[in-house]
């Protein structure tokens, strides 16, 4: 028979182990996406792999952007074994889906500042700022539009 012995993490061990920073730690424990750490004696917090693993878990999420709320609805879905895996998907899927509406306003957005430079250097790059084509098109009404992404691959 194996014993296994679980292993005791400080919280810069946590820290280390995670890839999260002792005052994120501390602020999932307050806003609860982290249980509450056990304390030793003299108080200091003391967490298990498990603490490490959820952790690790809410900090990926967070890579992904997802928001707070829905790395709660995440672990609440992890959590519920009465479940199956489609609400994380479709929670998923519709993180998804704000990311590329996102992207599709970076696009435009690039696609206007792009307009912007070339303007400025087509027409008056070293003149007078006053006379700069920059000034003048942000002053106006917006006649740049972005190309359809009918196109795009």
């Amino acid at each position: 028979m194996t014993v296994v012995i679980e292993a005791i993490l400080t919280i810069g061990l946590l820290a280390d182990r995670s890839g999260c920073n002792v005052p994120t730690i501390r602020y999932y424990e307050e806003i609860g996406l982290l249980p509450k750490a056990q304390r030793r004696p003299n108080g200091h917090r003391i967490y298990s792999s498990v603490d490490r693993d959820r952790l690790t878990f809410i900090r990926r999420c967070r890579d992904f952007g997802f928001s707070i709320e829905q790395v709660r609805r995440l672990i609440d879905l992890a959590v519920d074994g009465g479940r199956d895996c489609v609400d994380a998907r479709d929670l998923t899927q519709s993180h998804l889906d704000d990311v590329r509406l996102k992207l599709a306003e970076f696009r435009a957005l690039e696609f206007g500042l792009a307009a912007l430079v070339q303007s400025c250097t087509d027409r008056c790059m070293g003149g007078a700022p006053s006379a700069c084509t920059i000034f003048n098109d942000l002053i106006g009404p917006a006649v740049v539009s972005p190309p359809s992404d009918c196109c795009r691959s």
